[in-house]
């Protein structure tokens, strides 16, 4: 399995973008899909996925403003990002884990200037 992240870019505060993760490979069993992120010196964070359970989990700083969404003809793995803020700004990660194996794309730098 690969995973392939773009739509990254330069974007006014209160702008949006939306990225797309291309799976390739077949997905048979879901433990995690979908986006993490990283600011220059902290962690990477979850922003948005979907668990094993079938449900949607959601940074509380992203709640109301990202919408994650998933095709499963085209195996890809989206991120609408609406109303970006400066603090927004990071590396944005795709993640596909099916609890044997655990797997990122290469990440994608979203910038919001303020």
């Amino acid at each position: 399995v690969q995973l392939q992240a773009s739509g990254g870019g330069l974007v006014q505060a209160g702008g949006s973008l939306r990225l797309s993760c291309a799976i390739s490979g077949s997905i048979v069993r879901i433990n995690t899909l979908g986006w993490f992120r990283q600011a220059p010196g902290k962690q990477r964070e979850l922003v948005a996925v979907f668990t094993s359970g079938g449900t949607i989990n959601y940074a509380g700083s992203v709640k109301g403003r990202f919408t994650i969404s998933r095709s499963g003809a085209n195996n890809t793995v989206d991120l609408q990002m609406n109303s970006l803020k400066f603090e927004d700004t990071a590396v944005y990660y795709c993640r596909f884990a099916d609890g044997v194996m655990d797997y990122w794309g290469k990440g994608t730098q979203v910038t919001v200037s303020s």
